[in-house]
C-alpha cells in the first residue's frame, strides 16, 4: 500500500465492499483546510451523487459546522473511514474499516488538518481507537496527527435522538473550536 496514491483509490478493490458498491466515495475539500470530518460509511446517497455527507443526515451535519465554525461547504475537509457503501447500510466490518484505514492515512497525511472530527461510533472507534461508548467519549479532546480531535454522535443519531442529541453536538463542535494550539 505505501506505493498507493489517493488518485489509485477510485479502482480499489481492497475488500468486498468493491463489489457492490456504485463507486468509490472520496474525501473532498480543500489543502490547508483546518477541520476535518470523518464519518462511518457512505450512505445511498453518496453512493449514487459520489461525495460525502449529502443526505439527510449530511445536510444536518453540514448545517451544525456553518453555525457553529461559520464554515461552508468547501472550506473544510469530509470523508469517511469505509470509501465504498456496505450493503444495506449496515455498519463496516472491522476488515473494511482495516482495508480502508491506508487510504485514512493516506487523506490526512495530504491534508494535515489540525482538528478532526470524528462523528458516530465506527468513526470515533478507527479515528481515535476508543473502545467506550459514545455517551462517554463525546467531547473529549484527544491528540492526533498534527493537531487534535473531538468524537461526537453521527447525525443519524440526531435525526433519531432530536434535539437533545443535536445540543450535543453543537457542544462537541464549539469544544473542538475553542482548542488553541
Amino acid at each position: 500500500m505505501n506505493e498507493r496514491r489517493l488518485d489509485d483509490l477510485p479502482g480499489c478493490e481492497r475488500c468486498e465492499l468493491s463489489l457492490t458498491r456504485t463507486r468509490v466515495v472520496l474525501g473532498s475539500g480543500p489543502k490547508g483546510a483546518t477541520l476535518l470530518v470523518v464519518g462511518e460509511a457512505p450512505g445511498r446517497h453518496e453512493d449514487l451523487g459520489g461525495e460525502p455527507f449529502i443526505g439527510r443526515s449530511g445536510r444536518l451535519l453540514r448545517g451544525l459546522i456553518l453555525d457553529e465554525w461559520g464554515l461552508h461547504d468547501g472550506e473544510y475537509l469530509i470523508t469517511n473511514v469505509v470509501k465504498c457503501r456496505p450493503p444495506n447500510n449496515r455498519t463496516p466490518r472491522s476488515r473494511e474499516i482495516a482495508a480502508c484505514r491506508p487510504w485514512l492515512d493516506l487523506e490526512a497525511l495530504a491534508w494535515r488538518p489540525e482538528r478532526v472530527l470524528a462523528v458516530g461510533t465506527v468513526a470515533a472507534r478507527a479515528v481515535f481507537g476508543f473502545n467506550e461508548p459514545m455517551t462517554v467519549v463525546h467531547g473529549r479532546v484527544t491528540p492526533w496527527g498534527h493537531g487534535v480531535g473531538v468524537a461526537t454522535y453521527h447525525p443519524a443519531a440526531a435525526l433519531r435522538g432530536g434535539p437533545n442529541v443535536v445540543a450535543v453536538m453543537r457542544e462537541d463542535l464549539r469544544t473542538l473550536a475553542r482548542w488553541q494550539p
